[in-house]
């Protein structure tokens, strides 16, 4: 039976999600231009579009792409009466590598691809791009999401995140970030950037700041699945295996976190019975990892640790919240971050008391670095309320509403501000 257009079309996107990541790093590795590689990568696409429906697609689908973006680049690079002898000798190049058979030319891929991957993540998450820019290229590049579905993931206008991306290229054209990995003595701050973008992908699919939805769980899956490659690029960094492991675990707890109307449902409320345990085992495994790396954990490896308290609790109530409570210290300590301390009053209120927390809470709200962060009065209104504070936890709690941008998390803000009133009333 002939497959139908619309199942090869499924098929080439499929294809494309698995190989353009590769695709891109073996032209890039090529061409020196990650937005002409992209472009070269594009055009291929547009290929497989029309033709595969007629020829069907192929046995190996990423070798064909890979030979055919190379065949463009051959064309555009002769087009170009501007090309210069290196642009002349990176033609003659690929005329070589063109003319490889087909299985030679899969090996020669395969060869390299691991060093190419690690050369595009570098160079996407390069820290002369913002935060934005950076997170939107490597979803672009590396997780092969379409313009618009980074667009639709971030709540955002296609053009804003079309404008990011042209900007990036643009920007690293300009500012000629070489498309390498980095040097041993830059290698450290070069990976934090990398692992700061995965860990916001992350982020906003496990938490989304905007919208109506409380978790947007395939941007979960796309930072786990990148967490993994990478760990897999770098297996001798131990940070990038806390980061796999504090992924793992938190993304295990995401069928317990919403509820069956949609609203969100806290960790200490959770059904643990339905947090997954195959990722569990993962994060467990990624923390052993870390371990035998390094003797002196760094942040992420410290966050995974934390995830992996909860998860070693069968009940809430055997949480061991003292350990928790030492190792935000430890956080802290390491990274001077107000989103630290926040968290560490939490885990100071669990194991000694409301008032305990309460105190830290209040040293922030004076300090002010929170002032617009709605999690502050969240926290401290949940502080107020268990200490029976009733007015003024309402008061925080729709404070919180107030600031927060998703609609799920509002609700729950709001019941929580009226249970407070009735409360108070009663």
């Amino acid at each position: 039976m002939t497959a139908s257009t619309s199942d090869i079309q499924r098929t080439i996107a499929a294809v494309w999600r698995i190989e353009s990541a590769r695709l891109i790093a073996g032209l890039a590795r090529i061409v020196r231009d990650v937005g002409l590689a992209e472009e070269l990568a594009q055009d291929a696409l547009v290929l497989a579009l029309e033709r595969w429906p007629e020829s069907g697609v192929p046995d190996n689908p990423g070798a064909w792409l890979m030979a055919t973006a190379k065949n463009r680049g051959i064309d555009v690079l002769r087009r170009n009466k501007r090309v210069s002898q290196k642009h002349e000798q990176l033609g003659q190049q690929i005329d070589a590598e063109r003319a490889l058979s087909a299985p030679d030319l899969e090996a020669a891929l395969d060869d390299d691809v691991g060093d190419d991957l690690l050369r595009l993540v570098f160079t996407s998450c390069h820290p002369v791009l913002s935060a934005e820019a950076r997170v939107a290229l490597t979803l672009r590049l590396l997780g092969g999401l379409t313009t618009d579905e980074i667009a639709r993931a971030f709540l955002v206008p296609e053009s804003t995140i079309a404008q990011r991306i042209v900007r990036a290229k643009r920007t690293l054209a300009d500012a000629a970030v070489p498309f390498e990995v980095p040097r041993a003595g830059e290698l450290s701050a070069r990976l934090a950037s990398v692992l700061e973008v995965v860990y916001l992908i992350f982020n906003e699919g496990y938490s989304a700041t905007a919208g109506d939805d409380w978790m947007r769980p395939a941007l979960c899956e796309d930072a786990l699945r990148l967490g993994r490659i990478l760990a897999e690029l770098v297996p001798r960094e131990p940070e990038v295996h806390g980061l796999v492991a504090l992924m793992e675990i938190q993304a295990s707890r995401a069928r317990a976190r919403v509820g069956s109307d949609g609203q969100p449902v806290l960790l200490l409320e959770q059904n643990r019975a339905r947090w997954d345990q195959l990722l569990i085992s993962r994060g467990f495994a990624a923390l052993a990892r870390a371990s035998k790396l390094s003797a002196t954990p760094g942040q992420y490896v410290l966050q995974g640790e934390l995830a992996a308290c909860h998860a070693r609790a069968r009940r809430p109530e055997d949480t061991d919240w003292v350990r928790i409570a030492k190792l935000y210290a430890e956080l802290a300590a390491l990274v001077s971050s107000p989103v630290v301390e926040l968290n560490r009053a939490v885990a100071l209120a669990m194991a000694f008391g409301p008032a305990a927390g309460l105190a830290l809470v209040d040293q922030l709200v004076a300090d002010g670095a929170l002032a617009s962060y709605h999690l502050l009065p969240s926290v401290r209104g949940d502080l107020l309320e268990k200490l029976g504070r009733h007015a003024e936890a309402r008061v925080e709690f729709e404070r919180a509403a107030a600031l927060t941008r998703n609609a799920r998390e509002q609700t729950l803000l709001l019941q929580r501000a009226e249970r407070c009133l009735r409360a108070h009333d009663q």
